[in-house]
Order: C-alpha cells, then structure tokens, then sequence
C-alpha cells in the first residue's frame, strides 16, 4: 500500500477552505492508502508565535482532525516536534542544499516581501524541512496545491542529489497528489480569491450558528442581475459555490433559477446559505468540543502517533547515518 503524508501548521482553527480543500479527502484517503498525518509545530516557529499559541494551536488542530473524521486507528496523527529525526535528517539535506536555489523558491520571495524585518533562516530552507518531513518516511505521494508544488519539486530535487553525492538509489522521488481528479478550491466571503485565515475571509468549522449567520450576511453582493442568465459576478459565484458545497441540489436549483430569471432575492439568499452552513457544521462542532473536552485522549493519540512516525523515521535515518558514514 502506498505511503501518503500530510502536514498543517497550527495557526488558528480549521475552515471550510480546510475542509473541503484537503480534510474532506484525507478522511477517504485513510482507507486507501497507509497514510499519516502531522501537525507541523516545527514550521510554525517562522512566525515567532509564544509557547502557549503553540500548545493551544496543537492540541486545536488535533481536536479538529478527529473531529472530522480522521481515524488514528488507520492514520496516525503526530506532532511533528515528537519526531526529532526530522531534525537530523533536515540537516544532512541542508547540507546539500545552495543558498542560491534557496533564495529563487517563490514562496520564500513572497514572504520576504511581505514580511521583511522577519527574513529569517527558517523561511530559506522551508523547502529543507518540508522534504526531510517527507523523505524521513519516504512517502510515495504528498496531497499538496499548487502553491506547494515548487517545494514538493525541491523535495524531489534533495532525493535525486542525496542519491547522486552518494552513489546509491536510497530515496525514491515523492509525487505530488490530488486525492480528487479536481481540486476545491472555497471561497473566501470577501467577494474574490480563495478563503484562508489571513485573508479574514474564512467560516470556521467551529464557528456558533449566530457567528456563522453574521459572516453570511455581511458577504460582498451586488445590486443583482440586470439581464436574464446573466454570467454571474465573481463575488456572487462565491456565495452558489458555497451554496453547491454545503446545501441540497434542489436548494441550490431554487437560488440558481432565480438569479437566471432576475427574481433574486440576496438576504434570502444569504439565509438559506447561513442556515445550510450551521447545518453542515454542528455536528463537527459539537464533536471539535467533545475532543478538546478530552485532554487524555488528545495526549493519547498524539503519543500513540508520535510512536508510530518515530519508528518509521528512526528505520530511514540509521540508514541514512550508514550511507553518509555515520555510526549508528
């Protein structure tokens, strides 16, 4: 069975960006494949968050994951900082790694630019970390999206130049991975681009009914449609995808055909989607406050995943050590 891994850094809770975008089939994916999933404390470090923003985030995001559906059971859930060969093996790459190739990594020009008085080290070798998270267990394929997909290449790149310095086929190369055959991609309430937790866009999963109500109503509209089937403006096409996720066919059908034939009513519209989202919701939330009521189970599952990553990291990096010249 293939081997798939995927990270998160705990920044905040979990959205329907999140959800649908990833979670949705992650929680599918734990049937097909031999699958782990972590919590990337370790990355989250670029941004200086406090030791409590780290515990609370963690134990958060793991909440949340259980919450929607992913079973431990079948795909172990761990902390990344419990699996210290991911250090090591973070090393050995950045030994190997240029300053140059580094430097031209998108990602690493986007934040530099928005955030220049914190152009730290961490941010250079993202790409270095994010491969030894991967090649530590030497995983078949990476669930990533396109703004990952220059670091997933630079992954393959650290496999194929470890293998090449010493002489030896070791690490196979990751694919990237698209559980669907096309991606969601939510958006966000703001009337443009996808929802996210910086954008302040974003509808969390455990958001209350009258949050989630009052983020609805505010989302960006228009004066509606001056011609009949009128392609929709992106700011409305954002509240029927919405709508298209989260409500019946025949809701959705209902606000289409009315948009077509200039009937629509947008706070009727905004009701019904509030409504459909609180629906969709409730029962995660509910179990989100189950979890997190539960702080043995919590530390249960993420030592029980800690284990289960550590041995299967601890088995490369021996052998790493032995190729390099290490002893063990």
């Amino acid at each position: 069975m293939e081997k798939v891994i995927s990270g998160i850094r705990p920044t905040g809770n979990l959205h329907l960006g999140n959800y649908f975008g990833a979670v949705k089939s992650f929680v599918k994916m734990q049937e097909e494949y031999n699958c782990m999933f972590f919590i990337a404390d370790w990355h989250s470090l670029t941004t200086h968050p406090t030791p409590e923003n780290i515990r609370t985030s963690v134990r958060t995001i793991l909440a949340e994951y259980l919450a929607c559906g992913i079973d431990p059971e079948k795909a172990p859930i761990y902390v990344q900082s419990d699996v210290k060969q991911v250090l090591e093996l973070y090393l050995y790459l950045n030994m190997n790694a240029y300053l140059g190739e580094l430097e031209r990594v998108t990602s690493f020009k986007e934040k530099a630019r928005k955030q220049p008085d914190n152009v730290n080290a961490g941010l250079l070798t993202y790409p270095s970390l994010m491969a030894a998270d991967i090649l530590v267990h030497k995983a078949d394929k990476v669930p990533v999206g396109k703004d990952q997909e220059q670091n997933m290449e630079m992954a393959r790149l650290f496999a194929r130049r470890f293998n090449r310095i010493y002489n030896i086929e070791y690490f196979k190369e990751p694919e990237s991975f698209h559980f669907n055959s096309k991606a969601v991609k939510v958006p966000g309430l703001d009337g443009s681009g996808k929802m996210g937790k910086s954008e302040g866009n974003a509808i969390y999963l455990c958001d209350d009914e009258a949050t989630i109500k009052k983020k609805v109503m505010r989302a960006v509209t228009d004066a509606g449609p001056t011609m009949l089937n009128q392609v929709k403006p992106e700011p409305i096409e954002n509240l029927f995808t919405l709508m298209q996720l989260v409500s019946t066919p025949d809701t959705y059908d209902y606000f289409n055909d009315q948009y077509n034939n200039m009937a629509i009513r947008y706070g009727d519209m905004k009701k019904q989607l509030a409504a459909d989202i609180n629906a969709f919701c409730a029962p995660i939330r509910e179990r989100i406050l189950e979890y997190q009521r539960n702080e043995e189970l919590l530390a249960r599952v993420a030592r029980q995943g800690a284990e289960a990553a550590a041995a299967s990291a601890e088995k490369t990096i021996r052998e790493v050590r032995e190729i390099i010249g290490f002893r063990n």
